[in-house]
């Protein structure tokens, strides 16, 4: 059986809703739905190309801390609030995956979970260093 890894980053939303910020079972790393919020400052409110730039930058981060990187990403699942978004969205996104190209899906969704946030991301990566 493989080991499970959890990584945390260390919000009280962790235990109390009961996830982690991304979890290792062998190769995989599944990293959690990220918003643009650091400990309790949302970045950049409404504003999708900076708050999808800052999310891949946290996605990272928490990539690293389980033995991966971008380039081991293999999917992203995007949430817009507004579909017309999407090419400000698409443009953050591009700037770190261009070469990489993971498969990815953008779909627009009624509200997250403070109206300040418009975009959250999900990333699936298959590292093979642990």
């Amino acid at each position: 059986m493989e080991k499970r890894i959890n990584i945390s980053s260390g919000t009280s939303w962790e235990n109390k809703i009961g996830y982690s910020r991304a979890v290792r079972i062998g190769n995989l790393i599944e990293v959690s739905g990220t918003a643009a919020i650091d400990r309790d400052r949302i970045f950049a409110p409404g504003d999708p190309y900076q708050q999808t730039r800052f999310i891949i930058q946290k996605i990272e981060k928490a990539l690293d801390e389980a033995g991966g990187s971008l380039n081991d990403v293999v999917r992203t699942r995007i949430y817009v609030t507004n579909i017309k978004d999407w090419d400000a969205v698409g443009r953050a996104h591009g700037e770190f995956f261009k070469n990489i190209k993971p498969v990815t899906t953008m779909v627009e969704v009624k509200s997250l979970i403070d109206p300040n946030f418009v975009v959250e991301i999900e990333a699936t990566a298959y590292s093979i260093e642990e």
